[in-house]
């Protein structure tokens, strides 16, 4: 599973990236989580805010800091 935290590196997109690594332990799940930080890689999802979130290349999320219940539930849809 690959994980992509879009942003600039602000603590909203830290947020994100915490949420994240805790929701994959709790589902004891391994992930390739990265933070990309790059505008131009960033621009390549489409997205017009950040902080965004994709999934195995699917953006789930961008502009705001999605729940854990949330991205527990985009992880287990990728595992399915």
């Amino acid at each position: 599973m690959e994980i992509r935290i879009l942003g600039p590196g602000c603590p909203r997109c830290d947020e994100v990236a915490k949420r994240t690594i805790d929701v994959l332990a709790e589902l004891d799940v391994a992930a390739d989580v990265q933070k990309v930080k790059d505008m131009k890689r960033i621009m390549e999802y489409k997205i017009m805010t950040t902080p965004g979130l994709v999934i195995n290349g699917k953006v789930k999320c961008s502009g705001r800091i999605p729940t854990k219940g949330e991205i527990k539930k985009w992880i287990e849809e990728d595992l399915s």
